[in-house]
């Protein structure tokens, strides 16, 4: 049955459905807009605050960069920009690559006496100024060979036997008088007496002793040849450190290790040693010389070999000679048994007279160190960075490297005398400014200096060596 009012209800509630329907999916529609757009404008911002980050930290950098980093200083945290106190190392005056003043340096101190370093250290601690590490590193860095020490022995003190793992030894005594004692392989021994002006020589690894057996104190200046820390052992530290069965069996003394237990290690370093009760010790000690034959192999009378002289001034030389004609036996034992042994030194002694110059000169076969006795000069060295010169005085110690030309000039009333050592166990070979001017053609100086070559017929050749002149 036909039912008009159902029909028109049906029809009625198909159209709301329809109409439910769209708006629904219109709101659907401005939601998924909406969020496009939500997407879109934070993505927006976050490249916005990005960008501004990026510019701040910018100039930030630049900020920093374009200021001293000593005066501005800017944290990790947020903090103000506070101006700090800068924090300046000491610049270092380049004439301490080649100056030491050794009277400065700290003094080692021991019941018999004391030593002073002018050396290389590994620990830079172990350095009491910068200039003193800036000498020291120049010696490394150079190879040099070279550590000077000085040894002032107390009357009737000793320096401990001991010997050098690394180098070997040179001593020149300037004062007092003093007994040494060499062991050589198998237990043989050398000993003989040294005065002022008198060399020793003791080789790598050999055990040696100085006893002062004068009333005044002596005072050794002493070159080792190398440019690493110095490493030295003394007897009474390996005793101390021997086990006492093995001291015992080794040595086999009445009592056995009950004569050992009896040592007592002392609390004070005795590396140059002086007992308070040594008159209860020692009774009528016996200061012997070894034959001759034995004891120049190990000493030299410098002050008592040829003078080499010189308008200016005097050089005397310990050294190897190729031509040994000229040379007494002993120096010639002294002379053959130095070029034995790898990395000898030659001493030489240096006199001045007053207001004489050592011309400027270089050495083509080693690297020079100097300890001023007495007097003092004008130092200059001649390299590649142009011309350094400075003052020296008692106790100070110089140092050139191999081919860098110096001279040194007396500026004292008194005699200026240097005590040299040089690194090399063969001849030193020496060249003069006034020796290779003369050398070179008078064409070649002319074309070099933009002179005439004329003009060089004025500067003179001497027949005498004019290495150290007077004005």
């Amino acid at each position: 049955m036909d039912n008009a009012a159902f029909e028109m209800h049906e029809d009625g509630t198909h159209n709301t459905s329809s109409m439910g329907k769209m708006n629904t999916s219109s709101r659907m529609e401005k939601k998924r807009q909406w969020s496009l757009m939500s997407v879109f404008l934070v993505c927006l911002l976050a490249c916005t605050v990005t960008t501004a980050v990026g510019v701040l930290i910018l100039s930030l950098v630049y900020v920093y960069n374009s200021q001293p980093h000593s005066q501005v200083h800017l944290g990790l945290e947020a903090r103000p920009l506070q101006t700090t106190v800068p924090i300046v190392q000491k610049a270092v005056d380049p004439k301490f690559q080649f100056l030491n003043h050794l009277p400065k340096s700290k003094v080692f101190e021991f019941p018999g006496g004391a030593i002073q370093w002018a050396r290389y250290r590994n620990n830079v601690k172990d350095y009491l100024s910068v200039e003193e590490e800036a000498f020291g590193s120049s010696l490394n860095s150079q190879r040099s060979q070279m550590t000077l020490g000085t040894l002032r022995i107390k009357s009737s003190g000793l320096r401990a036997p001991h010997w050098h793992f690394n180098a070997n030894e040179h001593g020149y005594l300037v004062q007092g008088t003093a007994w040494i004692g060499v062991v050589d392989d198998g237990g043989a021994v050398t000993t003989y007496n040294v005065t002022a002006g008198q060399v020793i020589f003791f080789p790598k690894n050999t055990l040696h002793w100085i006893k002062n057996v004068g009333n005044e104190d002596c005072f050794f200046l002493l070159f080792f040849s190398t440019h690493d820390e110095l490493q030295t052992l003394d007897v009474d530290d390996v005793f101390f450190s021997v086990p006492e069965d093995i001291a015992s069996r080794s040595l086999k003394p009445e009592g056995g290790i009950n004569f050992i237990r009896t040592f007592q290690k002392q609390k004070e370093d005795q590396g140059v040693n002086l007992p308070p009760n040594l008159a209860e010790l020692v009774i009528n000690p016996s200061y012997v010389q070894s034959p001759d034959s034995l004891v120049w192999r190990y000493f030299y009378d410098l002050k008592g070999s040829k003078e080499y002289r010189f308008p200016g001034g005097v050089i005397q030389l310990a050294q190897y000679w190729k031509n040994a004609s000229e040379l007494s036996n002993h120096e010639k034992i002294f002379s053959e048994f130095l070029n034995q042994h790898q990395n000898a030194l030659t001493l030489s002694t240096l006199r001045i007279y007053n207001n004489g110059l050592r011309q400027p000169h270089f050495h083509f076969n080693a690297n020079e160190m100097g300890y001023v006795i007495s007097g003092c000069a004008k130092v200059g060295i001649i390299n590649t960075q142009g011309t350094i010169e400075f003052d020296v005085h008692i106790g100070d110690v110089v140092f050139f490297p191999t081919g860098t030309q110096h001279y040194i000039k007396s500026s004292c009333d008194e005699d200026l005398l240097f005590l040299l050592a040089f690194s090399t166990g063969d001849q030193l070979q020496t060249l003069d400014m006034d020796d290779y001017l003369q050398a070179t053609a008078d064409h070649i100086l002319a074309q070099l200096f933009f002179k005439k070559q004329s003009e060089f017929k004025k500067i003179p050749k001497f027949k005498e060596d004019q290495a150290i002149n007077l004005p």
